[in-house]
């Protein structure tokens, strides 16, 4: 009689165990790094030592998931963060983001290097929209362009830097994960530490190809595009060297924006002529250089707020008031997996609101931060009539007003 023999698993069954168990041990590296994230936002006041410690040990963490290309603990610790505190989450964001967008390059007998990706980001206004077969045809003007980060003393003149020559838009940046920008940045340092020209196949796939709305000749279009480029320089080079007390900070922050304002005055036409065969039907603004991904979160934010200008502007005209006869109140909302910031517009005399635009907030976002933001942007469009409320009644009217700027502001 023949023994019984253990059943042996199917191996559909045996996958299915092996990636959820694969499941399960990312959710808890994701719910540590979010935990981690926590401990230091709250921070050890009395200890600073301790506090300094708690947050190299979690930027070694994030590296470490960067190199084992763990996106899915990288994004779900930051989603847990989201729901768990807001300084945590954006303190981990920005650890998160900061490392992806930087690698150390280590050679035995040569000095450390270090390599970042950076973004410019830039709203282009033209009739008719830009036209991508148009873009990055004019050599001198890439090549002039290309030069100018070190001749504007925006880097060191011992850096090596590479513009791509490609105008992203806002969904080929987002299909740069953490991990892809890692690899991003090794081809480009192969690339600048190369006396001969490198093939760059994740560069060239990076680069999938426009999206969105296409415009009619006659319309006018406002588009938001990025500049990429890699900036490589010697660990410890005096140029990036921030200095420890605040006012020195501060000095050196402002003077680095003047330079940077001064370059933008500078390269506008060059960017007109990379980007259009007749650069004079465009008009650039750009926003401020920053890593990839924070960059990328103020074009992002940017684009949000001219929207909602946008609204405003169409509520205006349709009304046909001008901006100086309105009243504007902001107020926050409970939008459930958003907070929202509700702008209500009233007649100058009083009355019920009788229009208004609402603007999701990330849960994580400084709720104060963003009120003042969306406050200082009406003032653009020419509403100087502003308050800002605790929320607003059933029928509209808003609780707890304040003029805006207030005392405290």
């Amino acid at each position: 009689m023949p023994k019984n023999k253990k059943p042996v698993p199917r191996k559909g069954a045996a996958a299915s165990a092996s990636q959820s168990a694969n499941e399960a041990d990312l959710d808890a590296l994701a719910q540590a790094l979010a935990d981690l994230a926590l401990e230091v936002a709250e921070g050890e006041e009395d200890d600073p030592e301790l506090a300094a410690a708690r947050e190299e040990e979690l930027v070694v963490a994030v590296r470490k998931a960067l190199r084992r290309k763990r996106d899915e603990v990288l994004y779900g610790a930051i989603e847990l963060a989201r729901y768990t505190d807001p300084e945590a989450c954006r303190l981990l964001r920005a650890h998160v983001g900061e490392q992806a967008a930087t690698l150390h390059l280590r050679r035995e007998g040569e000095p450390e290097r270090e390599i970042d990706a950076f973004l410019i980001p830039l709203f282009v206004r033209s009739g008719g929209g830009l036209v991508a077969e148009e873009t990055f045809a004019d050599d001198a003007a890439y090549e002039e362009l290309a030069a100018s980060f070190v001749a504007a003393d925006l880097d060191s003149k011992d850096a090596r830097v590479a513009l791509v020559r490609h105008a992203y838009d806002l969904a080929e940046i987002d299909h740069i994960p953490y991990s892809a920008l890692q690899e991003l940045l090794r081809e480009a340092a192969a690339s600048l530490g190369s006396k001969k020209p490198v093939a760059a196949p994740l560069l060239e796939a990076s680069i999938r190809g426009w999206t969105g709305e296409r415009f009619a000749p006659d319309e006018d279009a406002m588009e938001l595009r990025f500049l990429l480029g890699f900036s490589m320089k010697r660990v410890g080079d005096p140029f990036y060297e921030v200095p420890k007390d605040e006012i020195g900070a501060d000095v050196y922050f402002a003077e680095r924006m003047r330079r940077y304002r001064a370059w933008t005055e500078r390269v506008t036409p060059l960017v007109a002529r990379c980007l259009a065969a007749d650069p004079e039907r465009l008009s650039i603004s750009f926003l401020y250089q920053d890593l990839f991904y924070g960059a990328k979160e103020q074009g992002v934010a940017e684009l949000a707020m001219l929207g909602v200008l946008a609204e405003i502007n169409g509520l205006l005209l349709e009304k046909e008031l001008a901006p100086d006869a309105v009243r504007a109140v902001v107020a926050p909302l409970d939008g459930g997996d958003h907070a929202t910031l509700r702008v209500n517009l009233f007649a100058l005399d009083g009355g019920p609101p009788w229009g208004g635009v609402s603007k999701p907030v990330d849960l994580a976002a400084d709720l104060g931060a963003e009120v003042d933001e969306l406050c200082d942007a009406l003032a653009t469009i020419g509403i100087d009539d502003v308050s800002t409320a605790d929320g607003f009644s059933e029928d509209g009217h808003p609780e707890g007003a304040q003029p805006y700027p207030n005392e405290q502001g």
